[in-house]
């Protein structure tokens, strides 16, 4: 018996199962999967430059015989549903099983966003675990179902079942030999002539999924009494027997197809059913279109967020615990860029530019609140570039702000070099601002092209980040040091006020990569409280309320020196000095 979180265990049950591939691209909350499936013995494990071409590796590793594991957040869903889609049209060779994790809440991501649409859209079977156990046990499993069913499987996980930790009995590696590859263009060439036989293909495991599902045993009715059924799966089936201890639940362990005789009969055995589901109307509405009948909350569940025991008791109007609210007067504690982050000066210069920023999905988003408040969009991975196109089309005849994209290297690499081509393709305008922190950030500081770290600390090849947009056609093209305000200051004046596309790549590592911290800097009696040095946004940076006056926590301080860039006062100096 092992304590594991619902990602270690999907790790465990895959090695398991036998699984010898593992891709992905680094999101939360899934990214500690792939991290923990290639400390494992006898696989391959890869961070590829995004889902829709960690997809495409699985399928490609899939139809030539190997077992296969690919993890994902929703939102890399939507970016690997192209092959997804036509991916249960071929069906597969050795088992592929797709993780998708969903964020309720929305704690690390855009939006909040049910995976469960994708798999009812594109007929792919969702497994939906409740705990760690049945997170290992149905990723062990899922393996030999999608080779039975010949078609990759999802298994659906959420923040709370990725992070939770609880008991897991783990087993034995069973070793899978690799299917032989046999060609067979009938199967995976999905032009028309093929993809139509393969659609009646579908629609044959479409039926025989129905049959499966209605025995399957990780659908399960927990009986109690007649006057409350509740149909329910994932994290939200732990807080429903919390909630309701008398009433009767009919667990769902795959979520889509949905056993349709069985919801049937549960709901005949109970007076009223109803259905509880995080921040999504699925569930209910598929439950519906099975024929059954699903009572309305007396008060109503919420439409967002993460459900708990008590939100569940308030919707059937029962009496839920109470929470002493927080004491009144107590400073926000916002989240904020490192000490020393590289970033903080492109923002507070992009902030005197007073410049149109289209952000991106990163760390850096942060760049977005105050007191820097230096982003004015940030929508998916990619999209800095395309929408700063957007706003220079958009603003082309007017007397303007100037526009500069911000996007980080390893979310270029996702998808930012795509939109870079078709700026550069309509001869577009504008500042792209690469901020290359030398890794992947936000998600734990994983590897990615411009750094050229593997997963599994391979040899590999480091790309020459300048050298490709210049091959793109970009002509002003410069590597700034992110830490000199003077040279970001000149490198962002000479960009904007240029007519053509410059793209700036600002070099530094991430304060949390290197972790060199040298001696802190101090406030001198030179300081008078002109707030320039707060204005930077950066934690090791206070200043007292009633004098104005700034000080620096030497704690937090790691002596990068920023902040006295900005003294007029030269009131900021090094100890030692």
């Amino acid at each position: 018996m092992e304590l594991l979180s619902g990602n270690e265990a999907i790790a465990r049950g895959a090695w398991e199962a036998g699984c010898t591939i593992g891709v992905a691209y680094p999101g939360t909350p899934s990214t500690e999967t792939l991290e923990n499936f290639a400390k494992m013995d006898g696989v391959y494990a890869e961070w590829c430059t995004n889902e829709k071409v960690a997809v495409e590796v699985g399928v490609g590793a899939s139809a030539a015989g190997a077992r296969v594991l690919a993890t994902m957040k929703h939102v890399g869903v939507n970016v690997a549903a192209d092959p997804l889609f036509t991916a249960a049209y071929t069906g597969v060779n050795g088992g592929m099983v797709v993780l998708a994790a969903d964020d309720p809440g929305m704690y690390s991501s855009q939006n909040e966003q049910d995976s469960h649409f994708y798999a009812m859209a594109a007929h792919m079977p969702m497994l939906d675990p409740s705990d760690s156990q049945e997170a290992h046990d149905f990723m062990r499993d899922a393996f030999e179902l999608s080779e039975r069913f010949d078609v990759p499987f999802f298994v659906r996980s959420s923040v709370r079942i990725s992070h939770t930790k609880t008991p897991v009995e783990v087993g034995e590696r069973t070793a899978v030999a690799r299917k032989d590859y046999e060609s067979n263009p009938a199967k995976y060439v999905m032009m028309p002539a093929y993809a139509k036989p393969r659609r009646k293909v579908q629609l044959k495991r479409i039926a025989q999924l129905g049959e499966w599902v209605e025995t399957c045993e990780y659908n399960r009715v927990e009986q109690k009494g007649s006057a409350v059924g509740v149909v329910c799966y994932g994290a939200a089936y732990q807080h429903v027997v919390e909630a309701l201890p008398d009433a009767s639940v009919l667990k769902l362990g795959v979520s889509w197809p949905l056993p349709k005789q069985k919801l049937a009969d549960f709901a005949a055995s109970v007076d009223a059913l109803y259905v509880v589901e995080e921040g999504s109307d699925y569930l209910a509405g598929a439950v519906a279109a099975c024929g059954v009948t699903v009572a309305e909350f007396p008060c109503g569940l919420p439409q967002d967020g993460e459900l708990s025991p008590g939100l569940i008791r308030a919707a059937f109007g029962l009496e839920a615990p109470e929470f002493a609210e927080a004491p009144a007067g107590l400073p926000g504690r916002p989240p904020a860029l490192c000490p020393g982050c590289p970033h903080r000066l492109v923002f507070k210069e992009l902030s005197r530019l007073k410049a149109i920023v289209t952000g991106d999905i990163g760390c850096y988003t942060l760049g977005a609140l105050p007191p820097l408040g230096s982003m004015d969009s940030c929508v998916d991975m990619g999209a800095s570039i395309s929408m700063a196109h957007g706003f220079e089309l958009a603003l082309a005849h007017t007397t303007r702000r100037p526009v500069c994209a911000v996007i980080g290297d390893s979310t270029f690499a996702h998808s930012g070099l795509s939109s870079l081509i078709s700026t550069v393709y309509n001869q577009g305008g504008g500042t792209v601002c690469v901020l290359d922190n030398r890794t992947t950030a936000m998600t734990g500081r994983q590897g990615n092209p411009f750094n050229g770290e593997t997963l599994q600390k391979r040899p590999s090849r480091e790309l020459d980040l300048e050298g490709v947009v210049r091959a793109l056609g970009v002509e002003d093209v410069r590597t700034i040091d992110p830490n000199d305000m003077k040279a970001v200051r000149k490198a962002l004046r000479e960009a904007t006020a240029s007519k053509t596309l410059s793209v700036l790549i600002f070099r530094s590592p991430c304060v949390l990569l290197e972790r060199v911290v040298k001696p802190a800097y101090v406030v001198s009696g030179a300081c008078t409280g002109c707030g320039v040095c707060s204005g930077l946004g950066c934690p090791a940076i206070a200043r007292d309320r009633e004098t104005g006056l700034a000080s620096i926590d030497a704690g937090l301080c790691i002596g990068c020196g920023q902040c006295a860039q900005y003294c007029g006062f030269k009131a900021i100096e090094q100890r030692g000095r």
